[in-house]
């Protein structure tokens, strides 16, 4: 079978199922991270988001409302991880109060093993079919990020280069956020005036930074938002 040689514990190697329950526990753990990606196509596609439009392969029409495409792809895997989940406990709970070594009560181990790894396969499968065929509304997602109070951080950002410590900056866009939110105002209009009156140490220009191509390629260090690390 290829093994390196026998086992030195013939204990273990017929009583352990350990290497069943590993594999079990990364199915599992990829599962719950396919669950998560799954939620959010679910989210995005929905006429609230308007992200993205799933393909009519990856999707049905609503039994009842002609105009709804149900993501019935993502759905579907979002369930199926809590049935992985339940092949990992169940066998844990067989394995628990087993003495050694071997006991009859492992030939259930077969069943859930053999489930997860289908299903993990076939949940892979469907997965990358509904990305790949999906189609991204770029726009609404540009809408959406324009917001400019995704940006305050931004303005308190430029007081702390401006010397002032970030607590102190953060309560002071704080403040500034309150006041454009209690009085439906854009960030983006308020004057310099208007900014010193929150903090004197604003300087001249500071919400032409309410930009977000700006905001998005300022952040170039690994892992953040500019275009060549994304």
């Amino acid at each position: 079978l290829g093994f390196e040689g026998p086992s030195r514990n013939s204990m273990d190697a017929v009583g352990s199922r350990d290497a069943a329950l590993e594999f079990l526990a990364a199915a599992a753990i990829a599962m719950v991270n396919l669950s998560r990606l799954a939620e959010e196509l679910v989210l995005w596609s929905t006429a609230e988001f308007g992200f993205i439009e799933l393909s009519d392969a990856y999707s049905t029409g609503s039994s009842l409302m002609p105009q709804k495409k149900n993501p019935d792809v993502p759905e579907l895997v979002r369930g199926k991880a809590g049935r992985v989940i339940g092949d990992l406990v169940a066998l844990l709970t067989v394995v628990k109060g087993l003495p050694l070594t071997y006991n009859r009560d492992l030939q259930e181990d077969k069943e859930p093993l053999f489930d997860a790894a289908a299903t993990l396969r076939d949940s892979l499968a469907v997965m990358a079919g509904a990305i790949a065929t999906l189609e991204v509304r770029r726009d609404a997602m540009r809408a959406a990020a324009e917001d400019p109070m995704l940006l305050a951080t931004d303005l308190a950002e430029a007081l702390v280069r401006a010397g002032v410590p970030f607590r102190e900056a953060h309560e002071a866009v704080g403040r500034v956020v309150a006041h454009c939110i209690a009085g439906d105002v854009d960030l983006r209009t308020l004057t310099h005036d208007a900014l010193r009156g929150f903090h004197p140490r604003f300087e001249a220009g500071a919400t032409e930074l309410l930009a977000l191509d700006r905001a998005l390629e300022e952040r170039a260090m690994p892992g953040a938002t500019a275009r060549v690390r994304v």
